[in-house]
């Protein structure tokens, strides 16, 4: 990638330090008696294109006193067992800060994705696991490198990635009351590898209008790839290219994968969701046979009166910025509309 010295020391610190907890992680679950036995039972998660609410969807399912999500100091400091710390465990101040550095290198990242205000307590999606095995370069495990929003390039094994997924859910359960496990992942290409580790799950998959989707998602990895990239120049058209065909390609791949139908998958198009988020989530409670209790349901519309969507500000993107012919992605995702029945949405056009 054309480091310097110092990009090369950086990024060498970051495999030390995902390295180091990987050995401690799989040494856990070597060392405490029962941790691999643990169940995973019937987890709900929440899936869909980038930018189309699955993080909002992620949010209200995880302030369910009921339900048990995955935190960012669980995954990024996993050993010992959360479920065995203390009170004052220093993980939990030590991902606040590691958090706090990250907001402030990337204080656009706060309007894209206010979530990232609940530091390390924050809820980190199912890929932020694969980063000790080195499948994935998310920003939350290499911000410290000036590589910017990198994207591919990493070796994928589908079986070792879902092995080392249960294996995060099974050592962040033990310990602890069981609770339902509450998730948010990109599974849609590997749905046959998840429903083989994950045969009594339930997904959510919420569908957005293609165009809004790449949209805003090449906005934001223009901003964090500006963000963490250091001093290095950066290339928006580049970044535009290859996030728009990042999305061209997963929208085929919707289109073309049979599983997309099976009855574990619950439908619903953002609209909707947007429309009536509660009301969304408690149609997707009946459709997995779990309760949607009175204390879900107040946790949830509290969350929605206490974290607005711009409390940081408005993200501002435009389809103009995907440098593409927008009447020939018009045709291109038609069918992909069609299929989930979609209106073409008019924000980030002139």
């Amino acid at each position: 990638m054309g480091l310097d010295a110092g990009g090369r020391q950086r990024a060498a610190e970051v495999c030390h330090w995902l390295l180091t907890y990987r050995l401690r992680f799989f040494d856990d679950h070597k060392t405490h008696e029962g941790i691999d036995r643990e169940p995973i039972e019937r987890p709900l998660v929440v899936t869909g294109e980038p930018r189309s609410g699955t993080t909002l969807a992620h949010a209200l399912l995880a302030v369910d006193p009921d339900a048990r999500p995955l935190r960012f100091w669980e995954v990024m400091y996993p050993s010992p067992p959360p479920g065995l710390a203390a009170p004052d465990d220093r993980r939990r101040v030590r991902a606040d800060a590691d958090w706090l550095d990250i907001n402030a290198m990337a204080p656009e990242w706060l309007k894209i994705h206010p979530y990232n205000d609940m530091l390390g307590n924050g809820l980190p999606e199912c890929e932020r696991t694969w980063a000790f095995d080195f499948r994935v370069m998310t920003p939350t495990a290499w911000w410290r490198a000036p590589i910017g929003m990198f994207v591919g390039g990493l070796p994928v094994d589908e079986a070792a990635m879902y092995r080392i997924h249960r294996m995060m859910l099974q050592h962040c359960q033990y310990g602890r009351p069981r609770k339902r496990w509450a998730l948010k992942g990109f599974h849609g290409p590997r749905l046959a590898t998840f429903f083989a580790t994950y045969p009594d799950v339930r997904i959510l998959w919420i569908h957005r209008d293609p165009l809004q989707v790449a949209a805003s998602r090449v906005a934001m990895a223009i901003a964090l790839t500006r963000a963490f990239s250091g001093r290095r120049p950066v290339d928006e058209e580049a970044i535009a290219a290859t996030h728009l065909a990042a999305t061209r390609a997963s929208i085929r791949q919707t289109l073309d994968n049979p599983l997309v139908s099976d009855p574990r998958i619950h439908h619903v198009r953002y609209p909707d969701f947007v429309a009536d988020p509660v009301g969304t989530l408690a149609d997707f409670y009946a459709f997995a046979g779990v309760p949607f209790t009175p204390a879900a349901e107040r946790a949830m519309r509290h969350y929605l009166e206490a974290n607005r969507g711009d409390r940081y500000g408005k993200f501002v993107y435009s389809v103009e910025r995907l440098g593409a012919d927008l009447a020939e992605l018009e045709r291109e995702f038609e069918p992909y509309r069609a299929r989930f029945g979609l209106e073409p949405e008019r924000r980030g056009r002139t």
